[in-house]
């Protein structure tokens, strides 16, 4: 048992609108306490302005950080928007909102601006928040901060019942959440979703502050509320499953039509691109250049539940790659910044080579003694660039170039050393 765990069991939870036993989750037998109903029962979905208004106000009068939580329809919608929201803050329960009904939830937004927001696994959550004007100023990520602190299982039932001793019934994490009217036991784990949300965030911050690590995480909770939306990715139709067997131009040009085709079609039809057509069709219609319809219906993907219609828009499709010219298909490889793949390094330059290795097994000891992971030490992609281009070797100098690649302050203090070190003496 951690001490986070102790502490949890230990003492009552701080809870919101009610409490858990006072014994934290455990029963006592020691096991963990299945959490079957959300403390004030299924919250009602909040689906016409005049209802927003009312929690809107209910949450701007509560105290405390709030949990906020969103369903999406991964696999089943065109995008990643948002298809249901929780929130459950201390003085005002919890909420469900349906944004389909209520797309603009600024108001809300805004009435929890100064507010500290509470999510798991927050950079899931905040684009599709974002795009219905909800953006926190301050956040705490408890799956982030179950990494820090080095649970070994950071999905949010494991920590919950790790933790704070509760179990929460996760069975209903990949519906179909645009499905309206949403059935009750979907509800109900939406609801359980944001219950202890809080309490987990209270018993992490201890344990954090415990390892001194507090301030580290605040530096990354302060890193994802302030950063920017992404870039919209270039070339997509790249990060097409089993892209690696498609090798010739001709080839990626049908990938590339097929890709944009489905994504149109999804787009269009609002359902997900893998409903349309699957990945593995459209890189079997890739590697096998069909010149009609019976030979495209022959492939894997294409068969006869497939109407004549759907397959003459997909042969269209690689009709239009079989007519390019050759200066308009693409090329094989994406033009990417920054260094090539590690693979390459000892061929193209066999001291970058031997720095990375020195600088991968030095930051793997740290990772190691820190308890945390490597990945949230350093991001791999700053320490394969101050090896491919090293500053003047030294502390200082390493720092630098580690702040100029987005490293954090505690980051550059833990890292920069121990990099200086292993780019001194790769050899050691």
């Amino acid at each position: 048992m951690t001490d986070a765990q102790e502490t949890a069991a230990a003492s009552s939870l701080r809870t919101t609108g009610g409490a858990p036993p006072d014994d934290g989750g455990s029963t006592a037998s020691g096991a963990p306490t299945p959490l079957l109903e959300p403390r004030e029962g299924i919250p009602p979905v909040i689906a016409d302005e005049a209802s927003l208004a009312e929690v809107i106000a209910a949450f701007a009068a509560g105290s405390g950080p709030v949990a906020v939580d969103a369903e999406r329809a991964s696999g089943y919608r065109y995008g990643q928007r948002a298809y249901l929201v929780q929130l459950r803050r201390e003085g005002a329960g919890s909420a469900l909102i349906d944004p389909v009904a209520c797309p603009d939830l600024s108001a809300l937004g805004d009435a929890l601006s100064d507010v500290e927001w509470v999510l798991h696994a927050a950079t899931q959550d905040l684009p599709c928040l974002r795009e219905i004007g909800m953006m926190p100023t301050r956040l705490f990520d408890t799956e982030l901060a179950g990494r820090l602190a080095g649970f070994p299982r950071v999905g949010l039932g494991a920590m919950v019942e790790g933790v704070l001793g509760f179990v929460l019934e996760k069975g209903h994490s990949a519906v179909d959440w645009s499905t309206r009217p949403l059935p009750d036991p979907w509800l109900r784990y939406a609801a359980l979703d944001v219950e202890l949300l809080v309490d987990l965030r209270d018993a992490l911050e201890k344990e954090l502050d415990r390892q001194g690590k507090l301030e580290w995480a605040r530096q990354e909770f302060d890193a994802i509320a302030s950063a920017p939306p992404p870039e919209p990715r270039k070339d997509p139709w790249r990060r097409t499953s089993g892209m690696h067997k498609v090798r010739r131009r001709r080839q990626l040009g049908v990938v590339r039509e097929l890709w944009q085709t489905r994504d149109q079609i999804a787009q269009r039809r609002d359902v997900s691109p893998g409903k349309v057509l699957s990945d593995a069709a459209i890189v079997e219609a890739a590697l096998a250049l069909p010149v009609n319809v019976h030979a495209l219906s022959a492939l894997n993907g294409f068969g006869h539940r497939m109407g004549r219609r759907q397959l003459e828009q997909w042969q269209a499709a690689v009709d239009r790659a079989r007519a390019l010219s050759e200066s308009q298909l693409p090329q094989p490889g994406q033009q990417v910044a920054g260094p090539p793949p590690p693979r390459a390094w000892a061929d193209k330059d066999p001291a970058a080579a031997a720095r990375l290795s020195a600088a991968r097994s030095a930051v793997s000891a740290l990772a190691e003694e820190l308890n945390m992971p490597q990945e949230n030490l350093i991001a791999p992609d700053a320490v394969r660039r101050v090896c491919w281009e090293p500053p003047a070797v030294d502390r200082e100098a390493v720092a630098g170039a580690l702040t100029g690649y987005g490293a954090r302050p505690w980051q550059v203090e833990q890292v920069a050393p121990v990099l200086a070190a292993a780019l001194t003496d790769p050899s050691a």
